[in-house]
């Protein structure tokens, strides 16, 4: 019995199957667990690999990242807990490996078996970004599975398909038939059973074979899916690393996630949509998708970048949109508060500030900072957009000049046919005032919503906006 498991395992292996768990409760089983440690080898349940998969992506998205080794001791509770809960001995849920074999081609300490596991499972990798491409789209994905069971039902229609294609959806109400439409789309009961009426009507009886007339055909109506081009800008600023009231995340942790399962419904269901990401304090930077676990809010006291400038990421938002040639283009900003740093683009302006604000701060963004950020975080900080930086925080109001050259940029975007979206995660809904005259200008929404609730409303929004109707051209 015991070589047929074996057997039965090195199959499963070879066919690629990730993970295989056999409870060993014989005593003929104890004696085979202690043979399958020797060797190496290592089994973990599904559902303490999903217990284990689901944890890595609450550890990745703080503040701080943990390194292999406190992530060993997250997952090491995980271990016990489930254990006790379940009331299995160590030996039955999970065998250590004994990973010397292993130990030469990663930099890992034997005392990590978990991570070890993982490791060779290939979820994680041995090195400061420790979550690997293969982690990074399947720990999504459970993100993004969790987020759509709280939709509510029937709002938003997904279907899983292992086959992905480019079309409309259809959908279950009809319209006439028009000449020069898809024939693929008629509706064959419906426009039977109008023939049969037709006849009926008009000869009093209907006869086999039934002469169809163009007029009797109705049409499924279609959901056409648009191409879209978007950027989210997600606020790095200091204050989003605040906790909300609502949840165990805080406000960038609760922006990462809802952008990271965005990202994965875009590759999965929308892959002809280009989706960017910018990520902005006193400057802005483009962001590598599978970096949005890692983004981290710039340190207050230490430089000039954990200020709000939202002129920074439309115009760089704007650069990126424009080198597409897609119809439909559009700006989400991701944002707790109002602006409060703006580019200054002649020494006229900075003397005309400083003439009514003696104390106006001023930044020039200097090589050494911009260095060491693209050094400890991996971002391209655009100093192109502009060289010297106006910076004025006031509590639950916009300085005046940031405000009106804010709303000058927005309109910029805006004649260039950019849509500008704006998305307030606070529990201060008196931030909300300026971003709602900005929106005006611009003819954009504004959504006021809480940190808990960002990742629902963020895919409902996305999916809604990429769908519309196609009726009858009567």
């Amino acid at each position: 019995m015991i070589e047929e498991k074996r057997e039965y395992m090195k199959t499963l292996i070879n066919k690629s199957i990730d993970f295989v768990y056999f409870p060993f409760t014989s005593e003929s089983d104890d004696t085979s667990t202690k043979k399958f440690e020797d060797k190496g080898e290592q089994n973990i349940s599904n559902d303490t690999l999903d217990d284990l998969l689901k944890s890595l992506g609450k550890e990745i998205l703080k503040e701080k990242t943990p390194s292999l080794h406190e992530l060993e001791q997250t997952l090491q509770e995980i271990i016990k807990t489930k254990q006790n809960k379940d009331g299995l001995d160590e030996d039955n849920d999970i065998i250590y490996q004994n990973d010397s074999e292993i130990s030469s081609d990663i930099d890992v300490k034997s005392n990590l078996p978990i991570v070890t596991h993982l490791i060779k499972k290939g979820y994680i990798k041995s090195s400061e970004k420790w979550l690997s491409s293969k982690g990074f789209a399947t720990i999504g994905e459970k993100i993004l599975q969790d987020i759509l069971k709280e939709l509510k039902k029937g709002d938003i229609g997904i279907h899983e398909t292992k086959n992905f294609g480019y079309g409309s959806l259809l959908l279950d109400t009809t319209k006439k038939y028009e000449i020069g439409d898809d024939i693929r789309l008629i509706n064959i009961p419906n426009s039977l059973l109008n023939s049969i009426q037709r006849l009926a009507r008009k000869n009093g009886k209907v006869e086999i074979p039934i002469k169809m007339d163009v007029e009797d055909f109705e049409e499924y109506e279609t959901i056409e899916d648009v191409r879209v081009s978007i950027v989210y800008c997600i606020d790095l600023s200091s204050t989003m690393r605040y906790s909300t009231l609502y949840g165990d995340l805080s406000r960038i942790e609760a922006a990462k996630r809802a952008l990271w399962s965005l990202y994965i419904l875009n590759k999965k269901y929308f892959p002809s949509d280009i989706i960017n990401m910018v990520g902005f304090g006193a400057l802005a930077s483009k962001i590598n998708p599978q970096d949005i676990p890692y983004l981290k809010t710039f340190e207050p006291g230490v430089d000039f970048l954990h200020y709000t400038n939202y002129q920074a990421a439309l115009r760089l938002a704007k650069k990126i949109l424009q080198k597409n040639s897609v119809e439909n283009k559009r700006i989400v900003l991701i944002t707790d508060g109002h602006p409060s740093a703006c580019f200054i683009d002649n020494e006229k302006e900075q003397q005309k500030i400083l003439s009514q604000r003696p104390y106006s701060h001023f930044y020039i963004p200097d090589k050494n900072t911009i260095n060491s950020i693209k050094k400890s975080q991996e971002m391209n900080l655009d100093v192109n957009s502009g060289e010297l930086v106006y910076l004025c925080y006031r509590y639950r109001q916009v300085d005046q000049f940031i405000g009106e050259r804010t709303i000058i940029e927005a309109k910029k975007c805006y004649k260039k046919g950019i849509q500008i979206d704006t998305i307030m995660i606070s529990e201060e809904d008196s931030m909300l005032s300026y971003v709602n005259e900005m929106e005006k200008y611009v003819k954009g929404r504004s959504y006021y919503i809480n940190p808990d609730s960002i990742d629902k409303m963020l895919l409902t929004d996305y999916i809604s906006n990429k769908k519309k109707i196609i009726h009858s051209k009567k």
